[in-house]
């Protein structure tokens, strides 16, 4: 026993001991003193040593327990494969068609006799020669006697090719029929008078043959009512573009189905005539993608027929729409990967303007600038994630649309992530980002030159700002080429993500003084600065060639488009040649879809329906502040950002590089170089970050120590950090002494 530790009961040997342990879980010392205590007699419980159990006992127990864990894997995913969608699908079906079964027997023998009506039109048709009458007859009414008189020489000229064709079948039908009675009767004479055992081989193997093929014609004709119920059902079918076999499921949102037998119906009908022509032959649309329920509503995607474009059915929008009992909001056609691939979009009724619901962030979260903020949901429901770094926005639409409420609702987002600086500058008299001062580094709100100015010189410190951040990426390890998380997250390297928003941005770009000049400035920022983690937000109400150069829209990688006027407000937004592609906010209405907005870039769709978060501030309800405060708290608790304190008046305490070595080394024997160099780094960003080989190099040869080389790589070895660092504090623990002694 250790007599500094009384609970150690470490033998000499360097072995610990323990109690027996009793069949109640107690050692055998508690055992005897609560034994005691009753007045009973402690019977020791017979134990085994593990070295005397018996072999097999081990290989059962293993034996047992593998079974075991492949007894629980099959549950596990027997009980997967039973609760995946595609088995749930599997049951809805087969339940619905188990409960739709009398429609369905109905139906099915509905097709059988239409099968056969339709088959004894074909063949009176081809009897009769009735589509050939039928053309003299329109050329009778017509008065056109050469095209007449060709139709009946036809009709002559195809009757006797008809006689004439079946007099050859006819003969070859004969002579073939005698040809195999002959053989059939040789055969049958040898199969009596020479036993197959003594036949040649490839003639008993002919005989082989015969009795399967005759086994196969037996069932054929077993099979050949089936197959004529299956042929007479097919040929009886629904031919409607479309049509599916039986009959559509009932939905307790029946005004808001849609399937391909719809969506073809609808197409038919739309005034295409590549697409008219296409159906009265008998075509059938090519769903590359069957329609499905995708979030509010249905899904297609179509390969169109030759000759029609996506382009030529998203002109004739309104006329889809009609056809689909929708409106033009509710139905989204636009082009696919390829110009005849369609992809088609059609909303539940009445699901659109419903609106997005709270803003998640509104009552706690952080955010963060490189995974997104949220911004609103999506025409499918779901919650859309503006990204921020290494993009820059264009927001415009009619005033009262919603466009400066999404600029702030991005701005909050970033401001809850502690490492965004935010600049704002409002080219107008409006409070809109007024509570938002206190986390912003430069604000300025006004119509007045001055805040042109502050803007212009605010373009001006960016420019100079990513040139820095430039030369600072070249000196880390390895010269990323981008910004990233981890380097934002050292604020020595002043990395972060920095947004500049201008609202009504038309008016500076219009501005007669500083307009050119800032032109010129946000273009150079808007296609250099993303990858130095610097955006532009831009928010406008006149988004034409005049208010908004075209350089600009033809760089600008995020595109929000409320309600807007006419189609060059809306290309102008997102992009040139959008609507005429199909993706258009003008169809978005005035007040009525409000907050609704057609966002291009934000994900990896053509576009997107969005409906905006709102966070109100007005008529006195202010939701902005209180997500301030939450932002300004995250930067005093994180110290990320913001002010730097100010330092004593001793200054900092002197960073100890060669202790600073020994704790990264960590104990091993030898660390690469530019291992060191990285755990460096790591311990303290603000005095490593930057470090050279040379820098290290220089440090440990202040003490005498030289990195060396090991297997053709330099290292820094452990024992030459120690003992320089035992030398060094030798020499100044003697000269504290003679310095008391003297």
């Amino acid at each position: 026993m250790n007599p500094l530790n009384p609970d150690d009961t470490t033998n000499h040997d360097g072995n610990a001991t323990s109690d027996h342990t009793t069949p109640t879980g107690g050692t055998a010392a508690e055992g005897s003193g609560l034994s005691a205590r009753r007045g009973g007699r402690l019977i020791p419980f017979p134990t085994r040593s593990p070295e005397s159990a018996p072999a097999y006992t081990g290989r059962v127990a293993a034996r047992g327990a593998d079974l075991a864990g492949w007894g629980a894997r099959t549950v596990t995913l027997a009980h997967g494969m039973l609760t995946s969608p595609q088995v749930a699908q599997i049951k809805a079906a087969t339940a619905y068609r188990l409960r739709q079964a009398p429609r369905d027997v109905t139906r099915l023998c509905w097709f059988f006799l239409r099968g056969h009506g339709r088959w004894i039109v074909k063949g009176w048709t081809w009897v009769s020669h009735a589509d050939l009458r039928a053309d003299v007859r329109a050329a009778r009414l017509a008065g056109d006697a050469e095209s007449r008189r060709a139709a009946q020489e036809l009709i002559r000229a195809d009757g006797r090719a008809r006689w004439a064709k079946l007099a050859i079948a006819a003969r070859h039908g004969l002579t073939g029929g005698l040809m195999v009675a002959f053989l059939a009767g040789v055969l049958a004479l040898l199969d009596v008078n020479v036993p197959r055992a003594q036949m040649w081989p490839w003639l008993a193997s002919v005989y082989t043959v015969l009795g399967v093929l005759a086994v196969v014609a037996v069932w054929l004709l077993k099979l050949a009512p089936l197959g004529w119920l299956v042929a007479s059902v097919y040929e009886g079918r629904d031919r409607t573009p479309g049509a599916g076999w039986l009959v559509r499921p009932s939905r307790d949102d029946a005004d808001s189905w849609v399937d391909e037998r719809m969506i073809s119906q609808a197409l038919a009908h739309v005034g295409i005539a590549p697409l008219d022509r296409f159906f009265k032959a008998g075509g059938e649309l090519v769903y590359t993608i069957p329609a499905r329920v995708d979030g509010d509503g249905t899904f297609a995607q179509i390969r169109l027929p030759m000759g029609v474009t996506a382009e030529m059915v998203a002109a004739k929008r309104a006329t889809l729409a009609a056809n689909l009992g929708r409106a033009s909001l509710e139905t989204w056609p636009t082009k696919g990967d390829e110009d005849g691939i369609l992809d088609l979009w059609i909303a539940d009724k009445g699901r659109l303007g419903k609106g997005a619901g709270p803003w998640p962030l509104l009552g706690e979260g952080t955010a963060d600038v490189f995974e997104g903020v949220p911004i609103g949901r999506s025409q499918r429901g779901q919650i859309i994630y503006a990204p921020l770094f290494g993009c820059n926005y264009l927001a415009g639409g009619k005033p009262g649309q919603g466009k400066t409420n999404f600029s702030r609702v991005l701005a909050l987002g970033a401001a809850l992530d502690p490492t965004a600086e935010l600049w704002v500058f409002v080219m107008g008299q409006s409070p809109d980002f007024a509570p938002l001062e206190p986390r912003l580094s430069h604000y300025a709100m006004g119509m007045d030159d001055t805040v042109a100015e502050a803007a212009v010189q605010a373009l001006r410190d960016l420019l100079a700002e990513m040139e820095r951040r430039g030369r600072v990426l070249e000196r880390q390890p390895g010269s990323p080429p981008k910004t990233s998380r981890k380097l934002a997250d050292k604020p020595g390297l002043g990395l972060h993500w920095l947004g500049c928003w201008i609202d009504e941005c038309h008016e500076l770009f219009l501005h007669p003084k500083y307009g050119k000049e800032a032109a010129e400035l946000a273009i150079r920022l808007i296609k250099r600065g993303r990858k130095y983690g610097i955006s532009l937000i831009l928010a406008t109400q006149s988004p034409t060639k005049d208010s908004i150069p075209r350089e600009i829209t033809r760089n600008i990688s995020c595109g929000v488009a409320f309600c807007v006027g006419d189609h060059v407000a809306n290309d102008g937004l997102l992009g040139s040649g959008r609507y005429r592609a199909g993706v258009r906010a003008t169809d978005l209405r005035f007040n009525k879809d409000r907050g609704t907005a057609v966002t291009v870039g934000l994900t990896e769709s053509t576009f997107e329906l969005i409906d905006t978060f709102y966070v109100p501030f007005e008529d006195g309800i202010d939701h902005v502040s209180p997500v301030i405060a939450r932002a300004m708290a995250n930067i005093e608790h994180l110290r990320r950002t913001g002010p730097t304190p100010p330092k004593d008046a001793d200054g900092p305490a002197p960073v100890d590089h060669l202790a600073d070595i020994a704790a990264v080394l960590d104990g091993q024997r030898r660390m690469l170089t530019r291992v060191v160099l990285t755990r460096l780094a790591e311990l303290n960003p603000t005095e490593y970050e930057g470090w050279t080989f040379t820098d290290l190099k220089a440090a440990l040869g202040e003490y005498g120590v030289e990195p060396v080389k090991s297997d053709g790589l330099m290292v820094v070895r452990a024992d030459d950090v120690t003992t320089a660092l035992t030398l060094r504090d030798h020499e100044r623990d003697s000269g504290c002494d003679e310095e008391i002694g003297s």
